[in-house]
């Protein structure tokens, strides 16, 4: 029997898996799933808790690849959708961390915005640290870490605004912040925008490295269409591309 092309956690709605391969599984992250400890109950939309209880369980997903272990390698917000990355073992989790650590990921973006960007492309350089006052969130602080997006406005159509993002580093919160201090902060951010009725603006699209276990590149893409549909746009003003 074929292995299936999702993970089913439960009741939940199916998670598509994007790409796997001996070392990592991508999946197509759905907003509304937490990235935090496996012992922080205070929620039931803890995705690592979620996934690690479904394996423990025998669901068929799982037990056809013979995953006993699934670990997140990198973190998208709860709002944010798209690609994230898991390691299928500890070893993997540590080769794939440093190279998140050592920038050697390409990483894409969309967002959308009811502001005006500042230019049709442009670089935002400012430093972030935690919030002195309210945990959990982060704010631009020029004693904090170095961080740098690239953004470029793909498109615009009545008042919103599709602008790619690249990260160069990955620092919490960094595209939201980046944006709000570009002026054009992102569509549903409720942290750092204004409250909206309606889902956050933000997606992870494409991600791409060269395989430390192989040297072979990899390049993974999450559909972009019913995101684009949702803010207005036409499927075919975007696709991602690589430099």
């Amino acid at each position: 029997m074929a292995k299936p092309a999702s993970i089913q956690l439960f009741k939940e709605e199916p998670i598509p898996i994007l790409h796997e391969d001996r070392a990592i599984l991508a999946i197509d992250k759905p907003a509304g799933w937490m990235l935090v400890p496996f012992s922080w109950q205070r929620t039931n939309r803890n995705l690592q808790a979620a996934i690690t209880s479904s394996i423990g369980a025998g669901h068929f997903w799982a037990r056809s690849r013979g995953i006993r272990f699934l670990k997140y390698i990198h973190r998208l917000d709860a709002g944010t959708t798209g690609i994230l990355l898991f390691a299928k073992t500890q070893g993997a989790l540590d080769t794939f961390g440093d190279l998140f650590e050592s920038r050697e990921v390409a990483k894409v973006y969309l967002a959308t915005t009811l502001f005006e960007p500042p230019q049709a492309e442009w670089t935002c350089r400012a430093r972030l640290g935690p919030h002195p006052e309210q945990h959990g969130l982060m704010r631009v602080d020029r004693n904090g870490k170095e961080a740098e997006t690239s953004f470029r406005v793909v498109a615009s159509v009545e008042g919103v605004h599709l602008i790619e993002a690249r990260p160069l580093t990955g620092r919490q919160h960094q595209i939201r912040l980046h944006l709000v201090e570009s002026g054009c902060p992102i569509i549903g951010d409720e942290l750092y925008g204004e409250a909206e009725d309606a889902a956050m603006g933000l997606r992870a699209v494409g991600l791409a490295y060269r395989d430390p276990f192989t040297g072979k590149p990899v390049e993974i893409r999450a559909p972009a269409d019913e995101f684009l549909d949702y803010f207005g746009f036409q499927p075919d003003v975007f696709s991602v591309r690589f430099a």
